[in-house]
């Protein structure tokens, strides 16, 4: 488990740090958040092979953290994003993501 508050500019760049996590790192669940502008974007990456044997799925944990940064979000098993209107709930979003997985 890698959870970590990165400093980044949109959801774009969040999304290829997840991506590139994956390629390089086995059984991986990275669980990042970024300030963009004055937003909170989130994202859940679960490596394929863990989303089907431990049943973790991104986009319920997305939902669920999503909250914390007054926001929403989904996406697919093993990749989600978030956006949200509060940056300081950050950190706590992916502490709760930690206890959830």
């Amino acid at each position: 488990f890698i959870g970590a508050e990165v400093n980044l500019p949109d959801a774009d760049a969040l999304k290829k740090l997840a991506y590139d996590l994956k390629n390089e790192i086995k059984n991986l669940v990275f669980v990042g958040g970024a300030n963009a502008n004055g937003k909170a974007i989130l994202c859940v990456m679960i490596a394929e092979n863990l989303v089907k044997e431990k049943n973790l799925d991104a986009k319920n944990i997305i939902k669920q953290i999503g909250k914390v940064i007054n926001g929403g979000g989904g996406g697919q098993p093993f990749f989600a994003t978030a956006g949200g209107t509060n940056p300081s709930g950050i950190a706590k979003a992916i502490e709760e993501a930690s206890k959830v997985i």
